[in-house]
């Protein structure tokens, strides 16, 4: 009886010992009403091995990129340099076990874009591996019946060190091209990500789950999937364009609204009429509604740039480079200060690319 007591007290005592090394599970999730957004998978979603993993350089991409994203899901981990801990990654689980659940997990966060990696733990398991690609059809069904106005990005499964498990994943992935093309057919926003090819099995930190770097890779393969999808990780947050040279901001002339009105330098004070939105269709946008427009569809030397009715033409379409400059999707040239002027009023056109500062613009 004593012994019995013992071990009971000694059960008590490594129950309470773990439960005070566990990471506490917030009350509530976190959100800051961005764009939801559902990682939704396995232990390659949780982040096994490195906690958070493929979320935290997506959540930094998107981060840097201003994009406002919230992520949701019932499960809750990672670093601090995640800023969002919230998915729906679930070690061990196959695809039947994601279906049972995906129904509630939807309606509980109504994300505006799922993310989806699944299928590994069905060949690991050796379930049914067969059926596997209709299971997956199946569940990507119900999400779309559950949320129809939802994005569904789903990818192949990443490798993996084991040639029979490769073998049979590479065959598992084969079916998914033509599966969600077949869901694009019927209508449904469903798209393609390959992430097989996004990392090899050196960026495999135990044949199964990935390094920090193999993570890395991950994100970014997510994050470009979803810049090349309007609206599904939202716009962008507003901010200055700020000219390297002058200091002083891009500007819409006299705060006007009108289409065709200038853009310029002008000292920084954070009206609404220096406030621009990148969006995934590369437009900037001042006012909600106006884009940064090469006037005239101009492509020569000393074109205007001015707002105008966004209307998705190519002559509204910019990228923002890393090197500083912004550069016209149309023609290639560079947004410039005219004369390399920095005063108040100087125009903003259109010039090829020289390198100097007065192409040079940061956030």
């Amino acid at each position: 009886m004593m012994q019995a007591g013992l071990r009971r007290l000694i059960v008590c005592a490594a129950a309470l010992l773990t439960a005070a090394l566990l990471p506490a599970t917030p009350a509530v999730a976190e959100s800051n009403g961005g764009t939801r957004v559902m990682p939704l998978g396995d232990s390659i979603t949780e982040g096994t091995q490195v906690p958070g993993g493929y979320r935290i350089g997506l959540w930094q991409r998107l981060g840097a990129a201003n994009y406002r994203v919230d992520f949701v899901g019932s499960q809750f981990n990672g670093p601090g340099s995640l800023g969002d801990h919230d998915h729906e990654g679930h070690p061990g689980w196959r695809i039947d076990q994601i279906d049972a659940n995906i129904v509630s997990w939807l309606r509980n966060t109504d994300p505006r874009t799922v993310l989806l990696h699944i299928g590994t733990n069905d060949v690991l398991q050796n379930h049914d591996v067969a059926n596997a690609p209709a299971r997956l059809s199946a569940l990507v069904d119900r999400i779309t019946a559950t949320s129809p106005n939802a994005d569904v990005f789903v990818a192949t499964i990443i490798p993996m060190s084991n040639a029979g498990q490769e073998s049979a994943g590479q065959a598992y992935n084969a079916t998914i091209p033509g599966m969600v093309q077949s869901k694009r057919n019927a209508g449904k926003r469903v798209h393609l990500v390959d992430m097989h090819s996004a990392i090899t099995t050196a960026d495999l930190i135990d044949g199964v789950h990935p390094t920090a770097t193999g993570y890395d890779k991950m994100a970014a393969t997510w994050y470009a999937a979803l810049r090349g999808v309007p609206g599904s990780i939202g716009d962008s947050t507003s901010r200055q364009i700020v000219g390297v040279q002058s200091g002083r901001c891009a500007d819409v002339a006299g705060a006007s609204t009108a289409n065709g009105t200038q853009v310029q330098l002008w000292d920084c004070h954070g009206g609404s009429n220096q406030r621009w939105v990148q969006t995934s269709s590369k437009q900037l946008v001042v006012y909600g509604s106006k884009c940064l427009d090469a006037s005239g569809w101009g492509t020569t030397n000393g074109t205007k740039a001015v707002i105008w009715d966004c209307t998705g033409a190519a002559n509204q379409q910019w990228n923002v480079n890393a090197n500083g400059t912004i550069t016209s999707a149309l023609s290639g040239l560079c947004l410039d200060a005219s004369g390399n002027g920095t005063a108040n009023g100087t125009q903003l056109v259109l010039w090829s690319c020289t390198g100097q500062a007065n192409q040079q613009w940061r956030p």
